[in-house]
């Protein structure tokens, strides 16, 4: 019987030192899975480009806190897009300098396309969100309302 007991104490130990996955997972073909607060869909009325980002509190952000549409023009948006993707991409490129949690994902813009102002807005929305929130800077400019 002694020689059980420390047997069972040495079960215990192991059993509870199992390691748990606490990373959540969102499961895109689910569209229960996400929150749709924070879900921002951006698409053109005039062509078939979209963009989806799933960003807590960005929705509330644009909303509250952003310029209105309009404010900028598309060219204005259009050139400082350009300009933030290419330092996000290049941030991309490199997850051993920068924090590859923060940019996961490659984006594709190309500045011979016109994506429409929806989605010029929102997307240098999401940027100036994006830096303020996470305290980066993409770009030579200072990130400012």
């Amino acid at each position: 019987m002694k020689k059980i007991i420390p047997f069972i104490i040495i079960l215990i130990v192991i059993a509870s030192c199992k390691s748990y996955n606490n990373t959540p997972t969102i499961n895109n073909a689910n569209e229960h899975s996400l929150v749709q607060s924070d879900t921002v869909s951006i698409s053109s009325d005039e062509n078939d480009y979209e963009i989806i980002i799933i960003e807590p509190g960005f929705n509330a952000w644009l909303l509250s806190t952003a310029r209105p549409e309009g404010y900028h023009t598309q060219e204005w948006l259009e050139s400082r897009n350009a300009i933030l993707v290419q330092g996000w991409n290049q941030r991309n490129l490199q997850p051993y300098t920068y924090d590859p949690n923060l940019y996961e994902v490659r984006i594709d813009y190309d500045t011979r396309t016109d994506y429409g102002y929806e989605v010029n807005y929102k997307l240098y929305n999401y940027f100036l969100y994006f830096q303020l929130k996470y305290k980066q800077r993409l770009s030579s400019f200072t990130p400012r309302i």
